[in-house]
């Protein structure tokens, strides 16, 4: 039994309800011939968040005016000829929604919304092609009518601004990683580390996502949408930083212990106290950051020739746990420095925090063309089928369900599995529908003046939008929703009787299971296959970073690997643990693979100022990298991940030879510490041997 709404559920319910009022009321009086679709569409763009509402309808305005233009184009051409209309049609809602899918913006509306309102306005004039343009433009009216009433009442009429909600995660998320920073440097269980780490990468995802609404919101806080997504770029390398800091202490311990000398040099204990009380310290000023930094700088080990040295691994793991160490607390100070500017409001930011809203990487989120092109190809069929089932047979209700073939292939392709969102949709219409015959045929037909028509559809609407903020509820209370609404819809064509609304009512549920069976046969996978499918990509990528020679295809690779990981934990969620089945979670670090890429790209930077002496080595080791990641896609290893071969561990301890012979420099140094993590991270097991006498950092 859900709980009762409450306020702000309420008022979300009231803007709705007189959104879909308005728009229905203008409908009316412009003499629209389908005005409950603008009531309707009222409800569509709805959301609890009035920056939402207005960046999607923004494109969405874009994408109802394509999709009109490509259903009139379509029709005219193919005229005389509707078995390659239909077919048309398809071909464009596939491809719609195939771009959709690519897109994980507000953008991604525009292309969903220019595929299946094509249908919309296509499929109801296979049967009277001459009137297509006249129904177009009507639908075009229709749906940007719904569209402006919501837009405008969302915006206007006690507005809630995703600015003050997004702050309120970022300071929650900014909380989360100083705690989760200082169990990393006071040593935490793995398990512990393992989950936070997850965590902040779905908080980081999650906010990009809120990000890209903030330039349409309504508060101030969207003046500072450049300081806010250069936030959470600089959030996005806080993981694998954390997750590196946390490896290396671990690997200097573990090494003390065995020798018992402690494993972390006695100058750095102080300074290690000094960064935990600054990030624990909320008060802790920037001038403090470039003292521990400073600090820092002059505990780094002087590296020389450790070609015969046992204990270089030691000194080039102590190397870079001081550098990553620095690198932490730079990360804490920017965050800190540019909440602070989101705070104060204003627009001008400091010199040295500039380029940091400039430097914005690209390509943020992971896409998977080839799930994009199989669910355009899913909506593709399922509309053949159906229409030829409908041109086939001369069903008069045929047009619906193609309707709802398309909207539903659509609105629910980005799920791993969409047939059961398709099912709970299709039980909740069915339960609408007495609900919509006793509106068509008892109310409605007393109804007299427009006031009486609100005032019947009040109780049931206002309730049924209290529920459509709450998550858990939304897709039930839209889809009885919008089965009352279409049944309503039925007076726009002078068909409220009920053998119209039988025959209405079987189109939409046959359209809805037609789409639930051909997403079942064709599209649904389940949670551990799309996690061997994002492993598999991660996996891609960085063999491909680790065989090309060019740093700058690493664009993008630190937010695109993060983006993986919280979408891998949130399937791992679901699939729980496995331990003997063919993915075991468990078994599977993520992170760890989000570090080695972040390496290889390091390594690719600085190897062209080590001269010709180390290339041989490095080019080996990336070499024996890629390979290493190609076997593991060809070989399917996520149940339990193969080590990496011998022949890698003697090509890291060659590399590290040959890049200690080089003359020193920073380039070196940042060599040995991308040796030091591959090393970590590719073989967290070998142990390390610490020097006989441990003189590597001194005061």
């Amino acid at each position: 039994m859900p709980k009762p709404p409450n306020a702000a559920e309420m008022i979300f319910s009231a803007k709705s309800f007189a959104a879909a009022m308005l728009a229905l009321y203008i409908a009316l009086g412009m003499g629209l011939p389908r005005p409950f679709w603008a009531m309707m569409t009222a409800y569509v763009v709805a959301g609890p968040l009035s920056g939402a509402v207005r960046s999607k309808a923004v494109y969405r305005v874009a994408g109802t005016i394509l999709g009109s233009v490509a259903a009139v184009a379509l029709t005219v051409a193919l005229v005389d000829a509707p078995e390659l209309m239909v077919l048309g049609v398809g071909l464009w809602v596939g491809l719609c929604l195939f771009v959709s899918l690519l897109d994980r913006t507000p953008r991604s509306y525009l292309f969903m919304l220019a595929g299946y309102t094509a249908g919309l306005i296509a499929f109801p004039a296979v049967t009277s092609p001459d009137t297509i343009f006249d129904t177009g433009l009507a639908r075009v009216e229709e749906i940007l009518l719904g569209i402006l009433c919501a837009t405008v009442i969302h915006s206007v009429v006690l507005p809630r601004g995703i600015g003050p909600v997004l702050l309120a995660r970022l300071d929650a998320t900014l909380r989360d990683a100083e705690r989760w920073t200082l169990d990393a440097l006071s040593g935490a269980d793995d398990a512990a580390r393992a989950a936070d780490r997850q965590t902040l990468a779905r908080d980081v995802t999650e906010l990009r996502v809120m990000s890209a609404h903030l330039p349409y919101d309504t508060s101030d806080v969207r003046w500072m949408t450049r300081s806010v997504r250069a936030l959470t770029d600089r959030m996005t390398y806080l993981l694998p930083v954390l997750a590196a800091v946390g490896e290396r202490l671990a690997a200097l311990r573990e090494a003390g212990d065995r020798d018992g000398s402690g494993g972390l040099p006695p100058a750095l204990l102080p300074v290690l106290e000094d960064v935990k009380r600054w990030i624990a310290d909320d008060s802790g000023t920037p001038a403090q950051a470039d003292a521990l930094r400073a600090a820092l700088d002059r505990l780094a080990p002087v590296l020389g020739d450790d070609r015969d040295d046992p204990s270089a691994w030691h000194r080039a793991t102590l190397l870079g746990l001081v550098t990553r160490l620095r690198t932490l607390v730079g990360i804490h100070r920017d965050c800190r420095e540019l909440r602070a500017h989101i705070r104060s409001g204003n627009h001008s930011l400091p010199a040295h925090l500039d380029p940091l809203t400039r430097g914005r990487s690209r390509g943020v989120f992971h896409l998977d063309c080839g799930m994009a092109l199989w669910s355009g190809a899913a909506a593709f069929l399922g509309i053949v089928l159906v229409s030829g089932f409908w041109i086939a047979t001369g069903w008069s209700s045929g047009s619906a369900a193609a309707m709802m073939v398309a909207i539903f292939c659509c609105f629910f392709a980005s799920f791993d599995d969409p047939a059961p969102g398709i099912r709970m949709f299709l039980v909740f219409t069915l339960l609408s529908m007495p609900i919509g015959a006793f509106y068509l045929l008892v109310v409605l037909p007393s109804t007299d003046s427009f006031p009486m028509l609100a005032l019947s559809l009040a109780p049931t609407f206002l309730l049924l939008g209290c529920f459509i903020p709450r998550p858990a509820l939304m897709g039930q209370s839209m889809a009885l929703l919008f089965g009352v609404a279409g049944s309503l819809s039925l007076l726009d064509t002078n068909t409220a009787d009920f053998a119209s609304f039988l025959n209405s009512s079987s189109g939409q549920v046959v359209g809805i299971v037609a789409a639930l069976q051909v997403t079942r046969l064709c599209r649904s996978v389940g949670a551990a296959w799309s996690a061997r499918r994002l492993l598999h990509a991660g996996w891609r990528e960085i063999a491909a970073l680790a065989a090309v020679r060019s740093p700058s295809a690493a664009t993008g690779f630190e937010s695109r690997m993060l983006d993986r990981v919280g979408l891998l934990s949130a399937r791992f969620a679901q699939i729980g643990p496995q331990p003997g089945r063919r993915l075991d979670p468990a078994a599977i670090d993520a992170v760890a693979d989000l570090r080695v890429g972040l390496n290889v790209v390091e390594l690719q930077r600085v190897r062209p100022a080590l001269g010709r002496a180390a290339a041989p080595a490095i080019e080996r080791l990336l070499g024996g990298i890629a390979g290493h990641f190609r076997a593991r896609i060809t070989k399917d290893t996520a149940k339990h991940p193969s080590p990496p071969p011998e022949e890698l561990l003697g090509s890291l301890d060659g590399a590290l030879s040959s890049v200690g012979a080089a003359p020193p420099s920073p380039e070196r140094d940042r060599a040995v510490v991308a040796l030091a993590g591959l090393r970590r991270s590719l073989f967290p097991t070998i142990a390390l041997q610490a020097p006989a006498h441990p003189e590597g950092v001194t005061a």
